[in-house]
């Protein structure tokens, strides 16, 4: 005798987890969407065949780049501490290349561009701001799971880094040191040293625009520390009391203060991540940890844009 529910179309055959609009069309539940989404991909002309041209994965490098990641301890939250590092610098080189193309752009009065530039870099320093509270999300005993296996590495020895802070006015002979192992970083980041800032550039930008910038700020040995000048708070009072005159000059200010702003946000985060995971315990580098960056946020890259708001 046959079953009732045979005649009755209740579904005796389908499998367990299969609908009964799935057995009526003869295709299972689990295969509807992926054929659905083929049909969507073939209907985009989308190419899924790439053993002879170039893929995503082969234009940015990925195996390289994924495979980067080599943790020294057995620690789970390491790869955090690497990815977390590795991202930065990443955002540093794009920064680097936005600033060397700024300052070549200021150099030749092209200013256009370099605001466009310099708008990414204060983009970028925002990402980097952001990327602290995905570090913050490691604790102090993880973090000393992990602090043995780093020996004397610390962030403060990154060349790419030094540069950015060189190409922003701040030199400091003795940064060169921690790269005299490696000639190649070596000569970028000496390079940078020896070269004018971007905010030197800015100042002889302005005297060939026709506003008095005293000369020891216009020809000096850029290896040197910028010094505040009241000459140049005095250029730039001029540009911002008739800024429609000196509209150029004046986005380029403003333009300046957003980047040292943002990087002040930068370095405000590292000082609170880093009091978060390790304390006042010294740095990796050898550094006072926390101390030498509550240093770091006394250094102002463009004093006069910021001491002329008191003078409006």
């Amino acid at each position: 005798m046959s079953c009732p529910m045979h005649g009755q179309g209740g579904g005796a055959d389908r499998a367990p987890n299969e609908s009964p609009n799935a057995a009526a069309s003869g295709a299972s539940a689990v295969t509807a969407p992926r054929g659905a989404g083929e049909a969507i991909v073939q209907q985009e002309g989308a190419q899924l065949d790439f053993s002879r041209d170039m893929s995503y994965g082969d234009y940015l490098h990925l195996d390289q780049v994924l495979s980067a990641q080599h943790p020294l301890s057995p620690d789970h939250n390491e790869m955090l501490f690497i990815v977390q590092h590795q991202t930065s610098e990443l955002w540093m080189k794009l920064m680097l290349h936005e600033l060397h193309g700024a300052v070549t752009q200021v150099a030749a009065d092209q200013l256009p561009e370099a605001f466009k530039m310099l708008a990414r870099v204060s983009r970028i320093m925002e990402q980097l701001v952001h990327a602290w509270d995905v570090l913050a999300t490691m604790t102090p005993p993880e973090y000393s799971a992990i602090r043995p296996y780093l020996s004397n590495s610390s962030g403060f020895q990154s060349a790419q880094y030094r540069q950015i802070e060189f190409m922003l006015g701040n030199k400091n002979a003795a940064m060169l040191k921690p790269h005299a192992h490696r000639p190649a970083l070596l000569a970028a980041v000496q390079a940078a040293y020896e070269a004018p800032s971007l905010y030197d550039e800015v100042l002889r930008l302005m005297q060939r625009r026709g506003i008095e910038v005293p000369l020891s700020h216009r020809e000096r040995d850029w290896t040197q520390p910028y010094v505040a000048d009241d000459g140049v708070t005095a250029a730039w009072l001029q540009v911002y009391r008739d800024p429609k005159a000196h509209w150029d000059l004046y986005q380029m200010g403003e333009e300046l203060v957003d980047l040292e702003d943002a990087f002040r946000l930068w370095r405000f985060r590292h000082v609170t991540t880093v009091e978060r995971v390790i304390g006042f315990k010294r740095g990796t580098g050898g550094t006072g940890g926390v101390s030498y960056l509550r240093k770091m946020l006394d250094v102002v890259l463009f004093p006069e844009l910021w001491a002329l708001r008191t003078e409006l």
